[in-house]
């Protein structure tokens, strides 16, 4: 058996859909003998997923399952691993970096927080 990572996007329509589109990207691991498999476990978990209901201001949102965008054969599953990779370009690479920098702060914060009422 084989390890994948595949990226299953959802679109998301709260009420009658009159808002700005949103889409949910999901990266899932798969665990399957060969591409195909994998790829069709992937469509399966995401169509099995998608979801209806309403939100607190009792409007309806619907998460529709689109299809499964990549898929990638992981070469092995150890400590640092690299999962996903995905070049970007930014209009500005100060604000790229600050905002980085700003999510790694938070994301520390949370866990410092979360290891304080561990131990």
């Amino acid at each position: 058996m084989n390890w994948y990572i595949s990226k299953v996007v959802y679109r998301i329509v709260c009420g009658n859909g009159n808002h700005t589109p949103q889409f949910d990207e999901q990266l899932r691991l798969i665990e399957a003998e060969d591409d195909l498999h994998a790829f069709q476990k992937a469509r399966l978990l995401g169509e099995k997923e998608e979801d209806s209901f309403q939100n607190d201001k009792g409007k309806p949102v619907i998460w529709k399952f689109i299809d499964v965008q990549e898929l990638f054969l992981l070469s092995e599953l150890s400590d640092g691993t690299e999962l996903y990779s995905q070049i970007k370009e930014e209009d500005s690479c100060e604000n790229y970096i600050k905002g980085i920098h700003k999510r790694a702060n938070t994301l520390l914060g949370k866990c410092l927080e979360k290891n304080t009422f561990i131990n």
